[in-house]
């Protein structure tokens, strides 16, 4: 059985993340998407509960799918879900340049550990969280950007904005 890990922040998650886990259910036989509980590259929106539900929501049409949290190294919950392969997405040069350096890392920890990335589908390779939280605080419509349940939550933040 090849079980795939796909670790991110996922503050919030986007159609963009959506697009890329409902990919590789499609190759691989489980995907177990990790959400970082404490980052050290950002500061977080959402608290770790909260973006679970959120992928939880918007992947529950997947079977093959489910969500847990990272408190550890990507290397060792690999180790501790049986993942033999990481997934990740890439949207443009500058994503490529610190997943090379994070890929790496994780092959110097763990020389069997795979990274395979997922390019975006055209439509999305522009999007990020950081982006869709920008257009969200100041009223900006971001329903056709995130699951309904992330544009909801929006909503509830800043109040809603029409398409």
């Amino acid at each position: 059985m090849k079980i795939a890990l796909c670790p991110g922040t996922y503050d919030p998650v986007t159609v963009g993340h959506v697009d890329v886990i409902t990919r590789c259910s499609s190759i691989f036989d489980e995907v177990v998407v990790a959400v970082v509980d404490d980052s050290f590259r950002k500061t977080v929106l959402f608290g770790v509960d909260e973006r679970v539900s959120f992928l939880e929501e918007s992947t529950e049409h997947l079977p093959n799918v489910r969500v847990t949290i990272m408190r550890a190294l990507v290397v060792e919950l690999a180790r501790q879900v049986g993942a033999s392969v990481l997934v990740k997405g890439l949207r443009a040069l500058t994503d490529f340049e610190y997943e090379f350096q994070m890929a790496q890392l994780n092959r110097k920890l763990d020389p069997n550990l795979e990274t395979m990335y997922l390019m975006a589908s055209p439509e999305y390779s522009f999007l990020s969280s950081s982006g869709v939280k920008e257009i969200a605080k100041f009223g900006g419509c971001v329903s056709d950007l995130v699951p309904e349940v992330v544009a909801r939550r929006f909503a509830e933040m800043y109040g809603s904005a029409e398409d």
